[in-house]
This record gives C-alpha cells, structure tokens and sequence, in this order.
C-alpha cells in the first residue's frame, strides 16, 4: 500500500517512536487493526478531509502488510468511504493523540523535551 504523510505525522513518529517512518506508520496499522478485530471502533477518519492527501507530503512510500491486516484496514477504508492510504495516516494520528493521551514520553534525545 502507498502512504503519504505530512510534516506534523513524521515529526510525530521520530518523536515518539524513532526515526523509521514506515515501521512507525506499521505500528500505528497494527495499533487500529487490532482495535477492529476487537470490536472496540478505533476513531473514524474526520469525513471533512474526504480523501485530500498532504499537499506537500514529506514521506511517501510502499508498505507491506501481512495480508489478513491489509484487507481489514482495507474494508475498513471502504465502510469509512476513504482510501487505504488515508486511513494509514489517519491511523498515525490517532496512535500518536492516544500516546500523547496516556502520557507515554517521546524517545530521549528525538527531537522533544522529556516531559515533566
């Protein structure tokens, strides 16, 4: 799957979980594909965004998903009337707004102050 992302997610991902942006959005994936397979309805995409993409992304890449985790964010996407690749990024968002909620602190010496 192709995912693009802004500034303000890859900043998001150095800071809180280092500097691989494509194994950080695969953790975020992961993190929403499990709340689905829970039953627990991770946050839907915001439909005011409707399927606009960075207008300048700072990271675009391929990424590879086992293929039970692909075709869930994949029906997923599609019940959301979205993209696979701007449910990918929005899946970033919510994953990172859930560690800045829990108060989990950014990686020592990657780009944030420790937290107090």
């Amino acid at each position: 799957m192709r995912v693009s992302l802004g500034k303000f997610a890859c900043t998001g991902i150095e800071t809180h979980l280092g500097d691989d942006i494509p194994a950080g959005v695969r953790t975020a994936l992961s993190h929403y594909a499990r709340k689905l397979k829970a039953g627990r309805g991770p946050l839907a995409a915001p439909s005011f965004l409707g399927d606009l993409s960075p207008s300048e992304p700072q990271a675009t890449f391929e990424l590879a998903l086992d293929p039970e985790t692909e075709a869930m964010l994949d029906r997923e996407a599609e019940r959301q009337g979205t993209t696979l690749s701007r449910l990918a990024a929005h899946s970033v968002m919510v994953y990172l707004a859930e560690l800045d909620f829990l108060g989990i602190a950014p990686r020592a010496g990657v780009g944030a102050a420790p937290r107090s």
